[in-house]
């Protein structure tokens, strides 16, 4: 399937800081209707690392489905504003992350990072939640 362009909602959530973490990304496609709902539990880790692992989680699956331009929405300020180059990235695990993005993201013709309030990104903030509850079920 060859798509022009995706739109990703990804959120990463830790219960503690560390504690058990979840990744949650929602996939629209270029009508803004919804092609793919993911969720990953990630183990225990930090809340921004979880966020950085959901947006990789979200990148990757972009890359899969082939997309040409992508638009990512995320509720973390740090690391909207570490893609945009407005913040420096200090944290070596986060650094490794970060250049992961980086390289993941130049796989794409264009993209955007838009920083968005909490309230809306409550889909893939619930399934960020729903990866932590289900491995705590097994």
């Amino acid at each position: 399937m060859k798509t022009k362009a995706v739109s990703l909602y990804v959120d990463g959530a830790a219960r503690g800081n560390p504690g058990p973490a979840g990744a949650g990304i929602v996939v629209l496609d270029e009508d803004g209707k919804k092609i793919r709902e993911l969720y990953k539990y990630l183990g225990e880790t930090t809340n921004n690392i979880a966020e950085y692992h959901a947006l990789l989680y979200g990148l990757q699956e972009a890359l899969i489905l082939r997309a040409d331009s992508v638009v990512v929405h995320l509720d973390s300020e740090l690391i909207s504003r570490q893609l945009k180059g407005e913040y420096r990235v200090k944290n070596e695990e986060l650094k490794r992350l970060f250049e992961q993005a980086l390289n993941m993201l130049s796989g794409f013709k264009q993209y955007t990072i838009k920083h968005i309030d909490r309230e809306k990104n409550k889909e893939a903030d619930r399934l960020a939640n729903k990866a932590i509850n289900l491995s705590a079920l097994a």
